[in-house]
């Protein structure tokens, strides 16, 4: 018995796997081609894709959003790379920030009531929101017909786009969603995993209710881009040519499920990329994303005559000054 609870305390430990880029340094956004801004929001949740205290979204109310949301040990400035990519080919951004230790399902009531402030408080044609990790489960739930607060009533095109999200539950969480284990380990297993995660590990497991029944999306949804990842044999850090520090995170058996992929809404794409390798950190820019986007016009294309502009970008966003 003592070496089975020992092996779930090991699993559960392993839930920090949850990667995410490092963070970025406090900045504003270099303006690229944006609209000049005609309104200020202060929406709870949202703000700049930095990390600024000034959490006031300024955008141009006429042009679309793009809402980010970014994964667990996650913060507003570390999208700040994808904000400005899109900043330099004129789309809007904000970000939304939440405490990643609360349950999922709470955290995606909250999106989903910004997400309705922001439209019911703006004339914007077009909302994409745009979700990685924990924060593609957390953006999902957010538009689907599971959750009481209704979506604006006047039209907006609603677009989502989920990258490596855990649809299945999380595996090394599973020793937690076996609930016989409980009164055997009395009671450690699942003080445990409220220790090591918060509040949600109970939704993140195989057997939760928000893993089993992830909803219909709702019907102002125009289409889900499903990003998933192949991680096998990636890595996030190398030291003398060998690696240091794993990529694969998630398989893609935890990021398959039949409810969410069988959605006629919903367009998945399998990209052979690591799990922070695909949104980018300062060592490197996500070129498999980018191309991902554009192809399926979330991201404008770039210009033939920006193209060395956008060059310069991302290896000024993107790359270590120290080269690390």
């Amino acid at each position: 018995m003592m070496k089975r609870l020992a092996a779930a305390l090991v699993l559960v430990c392993g839930l920090a796997g949850c990667a995410s880029p490092d963070g970025f340094v406090a900045a504003d956004l270099e303006p690229g081609r944006l609209p000049a801004p005609d309104t200020t929001l202060d929406i709870a949740g949202l703000g700049p894709c930095t990390d600024s205290p000034d959490r006031r979204v300024r955008i141009d109310a006429s042009q679309p959003v793009h809402v980010l949301v970014h994964g667990c040990f996650g913060s507003s400035g570390q999208f700040r790379g994808l904000a400005q990519v899109l900043a330099f080919h004129g789309q809007q951004t904000a970000c939304f920030t939440y405490d990643d230790r609360a349950k999922l399902a709470d955290s995606a009531a909250q999106l989903r009531s910004a997400v309705t402030q922001l439209a019911s408080q703006s004339q914007l044609p077009q909302v994409t929101v745009i979700g990685h990790s924990q924060g593609a489960l957390i953006a999902r739930r957010a538009l689907t017909d599971t959750l009481a607060e209704p979506l604006p009533a006047r039209p907006l095109g609603l677009r989502l786009v989920t990258v490596s999200g855990p649809f299945a539950g999380i595996e090394a969480a599973r020793p937690c969603g076996r609930t016989w284990l409980y009164p055997l380990t009395l009671g450690l297993l699942p003080l445990s995993c409220y220790v090591t995660t918060g509040p949600k590990w109970a939704d993140i497991t195989f057997s939760s209710r928000f893993i089993r029944e992830p909803g219909p999306l709702s019907a102002p949804v125009r289409d889900h881009l499903k990003i998933d990842t192949d991680e096998r044999d990636t890595c996030r850090r190398t030291e003398g040519g060998r690696c240091v520090e794993s990529d694969d995170i998630f398989t893609l058996d935890e990021q398959r499920h039949p409810a969410v992929d069988g959605d006629p809404r919903t367009k998945r794409v399998l990209v052979n990329a690591g799990h922070v390798e695909i949104v980018g950190d300062k060592r490197e820019a996500p070129m498999k994303l980018l191309h991902v986007l554009q192809a399926e016009g979330v991201l404008r294309p770039t210009p033939p005559d920006r193209a060395a502009a956008f060059d310069r970008l991302l290896s000024r966003v993107y790359r270590d000054p120290l080269g690390r």
